[in-house]
């Protein structure tokens, strides 16, 4: 699976060009997860080349900078890769933020 293609390319915005926004007026485009573990990363900004800022669901979630090329790299068990969530619909991110468990 293409993890970014260049229709959700073209709607990320650039790097930090959100970083005085509020999470209410901030929308996460593209959400990739690890099908055999709970790791979520929520896209809202791209670098247009390798590195996404977001917010990233793991063991202590977290907003900040992610890879394209280290999520492509990933190979979890069985041999499955990380996925794009192809039914995902844009959303805030203080939607998202506020779906997580505390």
């Amino acid at each position: 699976m293409k993890l970014l293609t260049k229709e959700i390319r073209s709607k990320l915005p650039p790097l930090y060009s959100q970083e005085e926004k509020e999470a209410k007026d901030v929308m996460v485009i593209v959400k990739f997860f690890t099908p055999w573990s709970y790791w979520t990363w929520y896209a809202t900004e791209f670098d247009g080349e390798d590195i996404f800022f977001g917010y990233v669901v793991g063991p202590c979630p977290e907003l900040g900078t992610f890879s394209l090329k280290e999520l492509e790299s990933v190979t979890g068990a069985l041999g499955l890769k990380i996925e794009r969530d192809l039914h995902y619909q844009p959303q805030t991110l203080e939607e998202v933020m506020n779906k997580q468990p505390a």
